[in-house]
């Protein structure tokens, strides 16, 4: 099938999800809907259910599920407050839902991070096995006091979740004590090697032997090898830079988002957003070996905006030649072809919305 759908939400209020159609033969890319949601429910960051028949939400205050019986047929099942904390609710505090993943395997909880003040637990939730819905908090398990989790990552068994901790500058990890249940217990943690580095993101090689970090602050990607008897992640010291050479101030003027690994696992995309609207942010990929380490970083190139909050990156979930980016400091959603080793802009589209462009999820 040459059109793929994909969904992408916005920062700020009023809350919608954009659906997207995607032409991979006549190289189109169009908006086809727009769903309207809870008005103060904006999606700062949107993922899957392992079916695709649900999506979850980071919805300001709120974590939130929608049934998806079609891509332009989404409708609301729920919204549960963040109850970690008395106080993180409130809207006279800047706690914030920021993310959540969504776990592949049996019994597919749903793993919730806040940030900003007020965030130090992580929250687990468990789905309808009908519906896929957002049914009970299970679980508010404790990071600690000035935590800020930024993203999270299952090894491939699911039993080990890895957490980057942007505002305690460490890796976080967490094991699945009964893989017939959702509910995590505290492994440990390990600090990053530089103070300034503030973890925002992980990914994990398909082999399970070797975790990425993308360091906000830092603006790299550092490489950690799995201890295989304790799960811990080991700095193996190498690391790649995610801004080019010669900036004045690395640690203030950019800002790295996010890290994700293509379908096949072969390859790494991961970028950076610039503090102003007058510098553009960047995208890097990297070579990855089977056994799981960074071989090489292929390119660096400048996107065509600083990104704003977002320039997140999303490759297809089919295949390794199409890649997702998202901006909301103009709102615009494109499409990249991956060939040969070489990033091209094939299709892109503006929507002039508040907050427009998070990160985008492919349907199909």
């Amino acid at each position: 099938m040459p059109v793929h759908h994909l969904m992408v939400g916005t920062w700020t209020p009023p809350g919608a999800i954009f659906t997207f159609a995607f032409d991979d033969e006549a190289l189109t890319l169009e908006l086809v809907k727009r769903t309207e949601i809870p008005h103060d429910e904006a999606i700062s960051w949107m993922t899957f259910s392992h079916d695709k028949k649900a999506l979850y939400g980071a919805a300001s205050k709120k974590w939130a599920s929608y049934a998806v019986n079609s891509p332009t047929d989404i409708t609301h099942q729920v919204s549960h407050d963040m109850l970690h904390d008395p106080s993180a609710s409130l809207s006279t505090t800047n706690t914030r839902a920021i993310f959540l993943l969504a776990a592949k395997k049996p019994p597919h909880g749903i793993y919730c991070n806040p940030f900003y003040k007020h965030a130090g637990h992580g929250a687990v939730f468990a789905p309808d096995s009908q519906t896929g819905a957002l049914k009970t908090n299970v679980q508010n398990y404790e990071y600690q006091p000035n935590t800020g989790i930024h993203g999270m990552v299952f090894d491939p068994t699911e039993e080990y979740l890895y957490s980057a901790d942007l505002t305690a500058n460490k890796l976080w990890v967490h094991r699945r004590p009964n893989l017939d249940a959702p509910e995590v217990e505290l492994v440990g943690s390990v600090d990053c090697d530089d103070e300034r580095d503030h973890p925002r993101w992980v990914a994990m090689h398909p082999t399970g032997k070797y975790l990425y970090a993308l360091m906000e602050k830092g603006n790299r990607i550092c490489e950690y090898l799995i201890d295989p008897a304790t799960h811990l992640p080991v700095y193996t010291h190498r690391h790649f830079p995610l801004i080019p050479p010669g900036i004045p101030d690395r640690w203030t003027q950019y800002r790295a988002d996010v890290c994700v690994l293509s379908q096949s696992g072969n390859y790494m995309f991961a970028s950076s957003r610039a503090n102003s609207f007058d510098l553009t942010g960047y995208v890097a990929a990297f070579k990855l070996a089977p056994e799981g380490f960074i071989e090489r970083q292929i390119c660096l190139n400048p996107t065509p905006t600083s990104g704003g909050h977002s320039n997140a990156v999303s490759p297809s979930d089919w295949c390794d030649d199409w890649v997702a980016i998202t901006d909301d400091q103009e709102g615009w959603l494109e499409i990249y072809r991956w060939q040969d080793e070489f990033l091209a802009r094939v299709a892109r589209v503006r929507v002039p919305e508040p907050g427009f462009g998070m990160n985008a999820i492919w349907y199909d």
